[in-house]
């Protein structure tokens, strides 16, 4: 059976031939892409992988090309897991394990959940990047196959959030007292772009509500950039950012000391 169907940017991908019941089940998602990555996703040599689909518009986006099902292709988990094996004694000499990333992961509960329990069933460390808009998707047994989550937390401000997302942060806000509530280790990110998410307020919000969650153990600033424009101009989407400068090294050493004054370690 031809377990994966590439298709172009743009182009719907294919259901035929496809069981329901592998849908509804998780045994089937949409994969953008995967790749090996150290020291970026999670801890050690990590086998990274990219789903496709994800509700937030972000402004800073460098992969454009995650926001629908039609940036990916239908791919099973046998497919996900066989690849996983293979380069498993790569990984646990390496000291990491898998990150499952995106577009947006929870926007595929069941799938994502499917691929983790595999991984944690090889004795491979875990690691899931998510903005926790679908976190109220997951269940209590997915949050436990993840060893470690790696939180986006664009702004803390609502009305800045939703200009730098398009949608609400509370979604966020409350998958991130649910993983606290659970004892879930979190390394918290969040991406600094002058005139947009720098503002004072806005980063000592992050910076508080942070340290009050008791399980948060790094953040990292990240400098906004444009390594993705080239994506936009590819697909003939609009850079809405078109003009604006990363920050410098003492905006981002700024926004750090918010984090830190606070007793959390910052990176």
């Amino acid at each position: 059976m031809n377990t994966s169907v590439s298709v172009e940017i743009g182009e719907r991908p294919p259901l035929a031939g496809y069981d329901p019941d592998i849908w509804r089940s998780g045994r089937a998602g949409w994969v953008h892409s995967w790749d090996m990555s150290i020291g970026v996703d999670g801890p050690g040599c990590r086998f990274v992988l990219f789903t496709a689909g994800c509700p937030l518009r972000c402004q800073y986006c460098a992969n454009p090309d995650t926001w629908t099902a039609r940036g990916g292709r239908v791919t099973l988990v046998d497919e996900v897991v066989t690849r996983i094996r293979g380069y498993r004694a790569a990984l646990v000499a390496g000291g990491g394990g898998v990150t499952i990333s995106g577009g947006e992961p929870m926007a595929q509960p069941k799938f994502i959940g499917n691929v983790l329990a595999e991984a944690r069933a090889m004795g491979l460390h875990t690691a899931l990047d998510t903005s926790g808009i679908y976190g109220d998707l997951g269940s209590d047994e997915l949050l436990d196959d993840v060893s470690l989550f790696l939180l986006d937390i664009k702004s803390f401000d609502p009305a800045t959030y939703r200009r730098t997302t398009g949608q609400p942060v509370e979604p966020t806000l409350r998958f991130a007292r649910r993983l606290a509530e659970r004892g879930r280790p979190v390394n918290l990110r969040f991406v600094l772009v002058p005139g947009l998410t720098d503002a004072p307020d806005n980063v000592e919000g992050v910076a508080r509500f942070a340290a009050g969650l008791g399980n948060v153990e790094r953040v990292d600033v990240l400098a906004y950039h444009t390594l993705g424009l080239e994506k936009y101009r590819k697909l003939g989407q609009r850079y809405r950012l078109e003009g604006v400068r990363p920050p410098t090294r003492e905006q981002v050493e700024e926004a750090k000391k918010h984090f830190s004054d606070r007793g959390l370690t910052v990176s």
